[in-house]
């Protein structure tokens, strides 16, 4: 008998905090209708403006002015910006915005910043950095992990550039940030390298069809690529 066929097995049981992460991506699954658009972001000006507050001494993050970008659009896309709730969609007035955070143990948190809308980046930052400590302290609150009224979930820092994000259910959706690749583009005669960034849209077709969906998508590009604080 080969090493291979006699080598032991680790089992590693889904249960505890595994076993729910286990359970709500499974019924996310089968409850909605979901489908995903992708598509890919000039960065050039965001990442000017994270320059700009570096140096002024604000250390903003990537995230927290994608966040700020998302918002912006969230607000003029209302009918993305909600929940499913059995037969009837309950679309929210103000964002609040649930923030994917990966623990320790192969863990999952997407806690909720409540009235998002209303802060500044600089909030924004202090209000993202609160919900991972407390995450990683399990002193999030239930209305925190279950308020939520649409999900970011942020892989820049890997390798992955596009991958398709499970609903934070009942929410309607929920946007994938990728990392950031050097693209050469053409300017002219000439070819310029810019950042562009990969942005993935899961949303629930029952509550919204997917050419408003592509519209928010497309606003939240232009929002992006023409960043201001």
């Amino acid at each position: 008998m080969s090493d291979a066929a006699t080598a032991e097995v680790k089992v590693v049981p889904l249960r505890g905090v595994r076993g729910m992460i286990a359970d709500k991506m499974s019924a996310s699954l089968r409850e909605a209708a979901q489908l995903t658009h992708h598509a890919r972001v000039d960065m050039t000006a965001l990442l000017a403006a994270k320059a700009g507050f570096k140096a002024k001494g604000a250390a903003l993050s990537v995230e927290d002015l994608l966040m700020g970008a998302l918002v912006r659009t969230l607000k003029r896309h209302p009918d993305i910006n909600g929940t499913v709730q059995g037969r009837e969609v309950h679309l929210s007035e103000t964002v609040d915005l649930g923030v994917a955070i990966a623990l320790p143990g192969n863990l999952l948190a997407a806690p909720a910043i409540f009235g998002a809308c209303a802060m500044s980046l600089e909030e924004l930052r202090a209000a993202r950095r609160d919900l991972a400590e407390r995450a990683r302290s399990n002193k999030l609150t239930v209305p925190e992990m279950t308020g939520g009224t649409f999900t970011i979930s942020n892989l820049g820092l890997s390798r992955v550039e596009l991958f398709t994000p499970i609903i934070n259910t009942p929410q309607i959706a929920i946007l994938g940030i990728g990392r950031s690749v050097e693209t050469p583009v053409r300017e002219g005669d000439a070819l310029v390298w810019k950042p562009y960034a990969g942005l993935s849209l899961t949303f629930d077709h029952r509550a919204i069809d997917g050419a408003p969906a592509a519209d928010f998508l497309t606003d939240l590009c232009a929002e992006i690529e023409g960043f201001t604080p």
